[in-house]
């Protein structure tokens, strides 16, 4: 796969369209991508893999957010590529999904993705010769065609050696993640997890049934009141249930025989309480006899007031009535007299007058009282046009000074009105002029935090320049030490070796045991471990330089920016413009503040003064309406005056005079009746006598207080009769009783024992149930551990195969996740990323010892870790100087540089050789050259010299400044506040 063209527009960084020839960028086989720090170099290579597979690497592609802040609304993001892929070209154009301004109306809108395919020249055999614009047919294409997926794309094309640094340096939990994320390895995690997952699933259900059976015991053991043994339990579960059956018999036969004795001693009970119910009976029957006889002479007495009383209630109601009529006689009389002082009291002397003349008084004075009753009605009225009028009068008197309020204030609203609308109006032009002026303040504030900014944004840059040529000095110095170290020891290595010769011993140069003349040196000999010592001052001064010049030209770059936004402006004159946008904001806040209250208050004057208008108006028709009517109840009332003087005489007016006639006539109506009354009552009373006297006679009485002693009442009656035929019937019943055959030969004085036989039926009755109680206890007991029993043997036999079946899961998930049984300690997921990782190792060691210059190589190690943890994944090196094999950790940095170098291209063969995929003709290698030094880096130049010798255009993203002085061909990367642009510079 070689690359031909990218172009980027609106993508990341990127505002505009920017074109990226690597055509002209590989004409040499080697080019460095560089630039600021956030510039977008990392987005063009995300756009490579956008284009291609439709996805970025890394968590930048979790983000799913590609279009760029800074570009025009109008303006599409879209990723361009032409690349060539065994031997076919093609250019792919993909854009992403984002939102975009709506065409019509306001709003965004979802611009969807899209991707065209098409092929620039013959297309290839098998596949649609006008390409394709399906996005799922498109990432089939490129993934036939490149022979890989996106994941294994971004690890052979994008060399991950950071991935490696870190690989170098971790535990083996931590290599095992960054392994399993470049070698893809999840679904190995989930047969683990898959294990793990069972197991755990299993161990509940077996938990669950072994927690059942435990409960069962526990069950069976309360029920049989005895404590479960350790083992044995089956037959210890038999043996109870043995027991407890023949103990239920037990009790059984003992309920049985209680049952017999209770039902005996209850027999014996039955027949001795009924003899003595018959002596009882006996007795009974003679008392009842004796009683009867000795009230013979009451019940006699009884008999003759029972007559006595009936003869007398035949007289009784005569007697009743004559007293009514006595009564009735004495209020009649006492009525006349009432009657006779009521006419008395109303000035008329009624004494001696006969009924004709009271009833004839009476109508003339009814005839005159009636002749009264049209005038009374007039009176009537005469009062309620009176009340009318006084009413009305006060109604005209409130709403003539009604009217005169209501002038008043009506008079003052045109004033109040124009002034509030005038306030209104001051108010909703401050409002509008509001959001300006605190978009003013906004705008000034920004300022003068940048012109405060400035002066200390220039300190930093002359403190940077100061800081640059100290370190840059500083660097020179030290890089000189390093070649004038290393060309004393390479002069001094004779004398170095001659010093370390010794009598007898074999010269390792040219083995003689003889050393006649040893080399000799006048300067100070130079060690090897002052030499590493001058390389590490030197990479340190080398780094340090590098982080002074990249903080100096950020720097720089934020002393233009502000001056920029200041555009010559003096911090006072900004302090002096921001005062005074605040006063404005200030006035303006307070006035626009009032606009809706003042609105409201015109709007409530307004409503006010029609409001005043309209009840002003009321008001003066309201006192025209009751004027009128009190001049109209005045001639109304004066013309009826007259008639009413004239009709009532003597009295207050004329319904007294009326009241006076009607109550007289009324009262000789009275007395009349009262009179005719007295008559009656009389003649009543004498011929009720007359009957009274005849009955008494009759029915044997002398006296009407003879009579009156011997009524009695119907209960006393019914009560007398009542005891005789009581009396009658006991004899009746005590003789019959005497008579029955069961009492023949039994007498009053017999006695007979009961108390001893109902206590020994009490007491055998007493131990029957206590029997009972017990034979139902065991049975119950015996049926539930019947029950139990089945319960629990069918839990036993269901328990076992479970638990050999858990048994088996749980060791075999022991040894894939690395437990148990595994020696190696290593899980499923170790085991396939060691596999993997030792063929890493093995492809990288050839890549190594060239870098090392034959010194260095890895070791793959799958033993297992200390104090048994796992292993699998360890990797060290083999120091040839040494002989030695130490930590990957013990490496300097740019030795740990050239190992993850070596590491990721080992990966990138790997990878490639097992998915059969294209050849890669470009390969992009990230930072870490900061670390090496010259001698070093020359050999890793070497590296990638022979990667492009072999047709390959390898890419390097550095911001190493000798890197730039290396590479003629440069792709830089600048960035703005408009956006970042790429900038094409060739030697």
């Amino acid at each position: 796969m070689r690359l031909h063209l990218l172009e980027v527009e609106a993508f990341g960084p990127y505002a505009g369209r920017e074109v990226v020839d690597f055509d002209a960028l590989g004409a040499d086989g080697l080019f460095l991508l560089h630039g600021d720090t956030g510039a977008g170099k990392t987005t063009l290579l995300d756009a490579i893999a956008f284009a291609l597979f439709g996805v970025v690497p890394g968590a930048r592609g979790d983000v799913k957010r590609l279009r760029c802040d800074l570009a025009e609304p109008d303006r599409p993001t879209e990723v361009v590529l032409e690349l060539t892929v065994q031997g076919q070209r093609l250019r792919i154009v993909r854009s992403p999904e984002y939102q975009r301004p709506k065409k019509r109306g306001d709003g965004f809108t979802t611009q969807q993705a899209r991707v065209s395919l098409t092929w620039v020249g013959e297309p290839p055999a098998g596949l649609p010769p006008d390409g394709s614009i399906r996005i799922d047919e498109v990432a089939r294409t490129v993934e036939r065609l490149l022979g890989m997926t996106n994941e294994q794309f971004f690890q052979v094309v994008l060399l991950p050696q950071g991935e490696f640094a870190k690989f170098l340096r971790s535990d083996t939990t931590e290599r095992e993640k960054l392994l399993e994320r470049l070698f893809g390895t999840e679904r190995f995690s989930d047969v683990e997890r898959w294990f793990a997952d069972l197991r755990a699933e299993r161990g509940r259900a077996l938990e669950k049934r072994q927690q059942e059976v435990r409960e069962l015991l526990a069950r069976y053991a309360q029920e049989a009141q005895e404590e479960p043994p350790e083992d044995g339990q089956p037959e210890w579960v038999d043996a109870v249930l043995t027991n407890v059956a023949a103990a239920a018999e037990a009790a059984e036969t003992e309920a049985a025989q209680a049952r017999s004795a209770a039902k005996s001693a209850e027999v014996a009970l039955r027949e001795a309480e009924e003899d003595a119910d018959k002596v009882r009976r006996v007795r009974t029957a003679h008392t009842r006899l004796a009683q009867i006889a000795e009230q013979a002479a009451e019940r006699a007495e009884w008999t003759e007031e029972i007559a006595a009383a009936r003869r007398a209630a035949a007289v009784v109601p005569e007697a009743e009535l004559m007293d009514r009529r006595t009564a009735e006689l004495g209020d009649a009389q006492v009525l006349v007299a009432d009657r006779i002082r009521d006419l008395a009291d109303l000035g008329f002397d009624a004494v001696g007058l006969a009924v004709t003349d009271l009833r004839e008084g009476a109508g003339s004075v009814r005839e005159e009282a009636g002749a009264l009753a049209e005038l009374a009605a007039e009176a009537a009225q005469q009062k309620s046009d009176a009340q009318r009028r006084a009413e009305r009068q006060k109604v005209a008197e409130e709403a003539t000074k009604q009217v005169a309020g209501l002038s008043e204030r009506l008079a003052e609203l045109p004033g109040l009105i124009a002034a509030a609308r005038t306030e209104a109006t001051v108010a909703g032009e401050a409002a509008a002029k509001l959001d300006g002026a605190k978009s003013r303040v906004e705008e000034l504030t920004a300022l003068t935090r940048a012109a405060e900014e400035l002066p200390p944004a220039e300190a930093r840059v002359a403190r940077g320049e100061a800081k640059l040529r100290e370190v840059v000095d500083e660097h020179q110095a030290a890089r000189q030490r390093r070649l004038d170290l290393r060309e004393r020891r390479l002069d001094g290595m004779a004398a170095e070796l001659a010093a370390g010769l010794a009598d007898g011993a074999a010269c390792p140069v040219c083995g003689s045991a003889e050393h006649p003349a040893p080399a000799n040196h006048d300067a100070p000999l130079v060690d090897a471990a002052e030499e590493r010592a001058a390389e590490e001052a030197e990479q340190k001064a080398s780094a340090l330089r590098q982080r002074v010049v990249s903080a100096l030209e950020e720097a720089k770059a934020r002393v233009v920016s502000l001056c920029e936004r200041l555009d010559g402006r003096t911090a006072e004159e900004i302090a002096t413009a921001l005062t005074e946008a605040r006063t404005v904001v200030a006035e303006l806040s307070r006035q626009a503040q009032r606009k809706d209250q003042l609105h409201g208050k015109v709007a409530e004057l307004e409503r006010g003064a029609e409001q005043l208008a309209e009840q002003r108006r009321l008001a003066e028709l309201t006192v025209t309406e009751a004027t009128s009517e009190v001049r109209a109840l005045d001639g109304r009332m004066a013309e009826r005056e007259q008639r009413l003087i004239a009709g009532r005489g003597e009295f207050p007016d004329v319904p007294s005079r009326r009241q006076h006639l009607l109550t007289f006539a009324g009262a000789l109506d009275l007395a009349a009746e009262a009179h005719t009354a007295v008559s009656g009552a009389e003649k009543r009373l004498a011929e009720q006598r007359d009957l009274v006297e005849i009955s008494l006679h009759a029915k044997g009485f002398s006296t009407l207080e003879e009579m009156r002693a011997a009524v009695r009442s119907d209960e006393q009656i019914t009560k007398l009769e009542q005891g005789l035929a009581e009396a009658e019937a006991m004899t009746a019943g005590a003789r019959e009783m005497l008579a029955q055959p069961e009492l023949f030969g039994i007498g009053p004085d017999d006695t007979v024992e009961v108390a001893p036989l109902a206590e020994r039926a009490k007491e055998t009755r007493a131990r029957a149930d206590a029997a009972f109680a017990a034979q139902q206890a065991v049975s119950a007991q015996h049926r539930e551990l019947v029950k139990l029993a089945g319960r629990l043997s069918k839990a036993l036999s269901e328990l076992q195969p479970l638990e050999e079946e858990q048994a088996e899961l749980r060791a075999l998930s022991d040894v894939v996740n690395g437990r148990g049984q595994n020696a190696r300690k290593m899980s499923l997921r170790s085991y396939v990323l060691a596999a993997r990782l030792e063929e890493v190792a093995l492809a990288a060691t050839a890549r190594l010892r060239t870098m090392s210059q034959g010194r260095y190589s890895f070791v793959h190690s799958d033993a297992a870790g200390a104090r048994g943890t796992r292993g699998g994944l360890g990797l060290d090196v083999l120091d040839d100087y040494s002989g030695t094999v130490r930590p990957a950790k013990t490496l300097s940095g740019g030795e740990s540089f050239l190992a993850s170098l070596s590491l990721a291209l080992g990966l990138a063969d790997v990878v490639a050789g097992e998915t059969g995929g294209a050849l890669l003709d470009t390969l992009f290698v990230d930072e870490g050259f900061g670390t090496l030094d010259a001698e070093t880096l020359d050999v890793v130049m070497n590296i990638l010299d022979e990667l492009r010798a072999g047709g390959r255009v390898v890419g390097l993203v550095s911001h190493v400044e000798e890197l730039r002085q290396r590479i003629p061909t440069r792709l830089r990367v600048r960035k703005s506040r408009t956006g970042s642009k790429v900038e094409l510079q060739m030697a």
